[in-house]
């Protein structure tokens, strides 16, 4: 079994560091599920322009994430080159999430120019901590494994965040319901981006404060453009096959979970099971973590992301056999979905920070920020593509939602749900089957640049 480096960062440090997944998973939960409809209808915006608004708003990370992820590759400053671009966005980030979660402290009842407005905003400072976040964690450690332990901290602060944000609404619910006043939209969301800013705050101030970001390689004599920089980077065949993988990953992944609560309501005929179901998902999901990375010393990273797509193909492949009266088993592939969620997710962003270790010994340019920056555009895409597949396709094959669906048209959802995601997940097994940059490799390529480094570095 492959041992993790002596060299291993303290777990104190890890866990700081990582705190800043809880409010960044958080927000994307809100944003996608239950801020549209508070503008849409109780702020009365409509479905339309709301859609639009926020479609057209994520068209800016097209643009500001690889901008960004250039851009923070060739700061240099006594703070470092992350940590700059971190503490710029955290004030956009910090007002436009209270402008946008809780208008109403504002004297406002927004229109569609607040909304636009907050939202560029929002995302602008999103991405100018995500992605450095991301390039950061992805240098934090030098060493093969060390690397995924890195990202296992942040995978389970992921799924914290995203299982707390969860908890919320129905915690409202509950104690409107014993105070005989139920929680409306207005109060969800506002708490909602309460909880998004309290835990925030702590944590980016922890990261920047408490967290050390290490040096910055020796600068290339001779740096290229922006498009060049895009250009060379996106070809690298190894490159490709994590970027190619991840999107199938994350499209399995969406597929799934946005046909959960139909499948379980109108399939199962318990939607009063849906929430706590998916929920359940979550609880596990804070567990997956460091499962897959034991599985990642043993195995390394690229075999373990292997491994997890086939269980998630065999747990998927497992809903067919689910009947309305099959809840137990239904319960068992739900817990088993949680553990094996994220498997995918974990190595291949462990693996996006090797790749670049790769292309700065070829080209003598560290690319880490740009590549990872790729990497969030690739998920982005493959959410967007599960959405717009899934819900249609299931609509084409006679489900509707809310109604009374024949046979047919329930045994079509279910093989959406089932076979759509079991396939996804297979092909991305496929795609990273082949990669060939392994720990010995990578180590190897680690001791050059280490060699190179100290040639290049300036004289005491």
């Amino acid at each position: 079994m492959a041992r993790p480096s002596t060299d291993r960062l303290p777990a104190w440090r890890l866990a700081v560091f990582a705190a800043l997944a809880i409010p960044l998973a958080g927000a994307g939960l809100p944003l996608a599920v239950y801020l549209p409809p508070y503008y849409a209808q109780d702020l009365g915006l409509g479905l339309g322009l709301v859609g639009l608004i926020f479609m057209l708003s994520r068209v800016w990370d097209a643009i500001t994430d690889p901008l960004v992820g250039v851009l923070s590759d060739r700061t240099r400053s006594r703070f470092g080159r992350r940590k700059p671009w971190i503490a710029a966005g955290a004030p956009l980030f910090v007002i436009a999430t209270a402008a946008i979660f809780a208008p109403h402290l504002f004297g406002m009842k927004p229109g569609a120019i607040w909304l636009s407005v907050w939202l560029v905003i929002f995302y602008i400072g999103w991405t100018m901590i995500q992605i450095p976040v991301s390039a950061w964690a992805g240098q934090l450690a030098a060493q093969y494994h060390e690397r995924s332990r890195v990202q296992t901290y942040f995978q389970v602060a992921t799924a914290a965040g995203l299982l707390l944000v969860l908890i919320l609404p129905a915690a409202l619910d509950q104690l409107g319901a014993s105070a005989g006043r139920p929680a409306d939209a207005e109060m969800k969301v506002a708490v909602m981006g309460g909880f998004i800013l309290v835990t925030f705050v702590p944590a980016i101030l922890g990261a920047l404060l408490l967290v050390h970001e290490p040096p910055a390689p020796p600068p290339h004599p001779q740096q290229t453009g922006f498009r060049r920089d895009l250009a060379l980077a996106a070809r690298d065949p190894l490159l490709l096959k994590v970027l190619t993988s991840d999107f199938a990953v994350t499209l399995g992944q969406l597929i799934r979970s946005s046909l959960f609560v139909f499948f379980v309501s109108a399939y199962v005929g318990r939607p009063d099971l849906a929430a706590g179901l998916f929920l359940l998902q979550f609880v596990f999901g804070v567990f997956a973590g460091p499962i897959w990375l034991r599985i990642g010393y043993r195995l390394g990273k690229h075999r373990a992301a292997v491994v997890g797509e086939l269980a998630q193909v065999a747990i998927n492949l497992g809903l067919l056999a689910v009947t309305p009266g099959a809840l137990p088993l239904l319960f068992a592939l739900t817990v088993a979905q949680g553990l094996a969620q994220g498997s995918g997710n974990l190595m291949l962003r462990a693996m996006v920070a090797d790749v670049a270790d790769k292309q700065r010994l070829e080209t003598g340019v560290d690319r880490t920020g740009l590549l990872f920056s790729i990497f969030s555009l690739t998920g982005k895409a493959a959410t967007a593509v599960a959405v717009g597949v899934a819900l249609p396709l299931v609509g084409l094959l006679g489900f509707k939602p809310g109604a009374i669906n024949t046979p047919e048209s329930l045994l079509a959802l279910k093989l959406v749900f089932a076979l759509g995601p079991a396939v996804a997940h297979l092909a991305s097994a496929w795609l990273i089957s082949g990669f060939s940059l392994d720990e010995t490799r990578h180590a190897d390529i680690r001791s050059q640049l280490e060699q190179r480094d100290a040639a290049l570095a300036p004289a005491e």
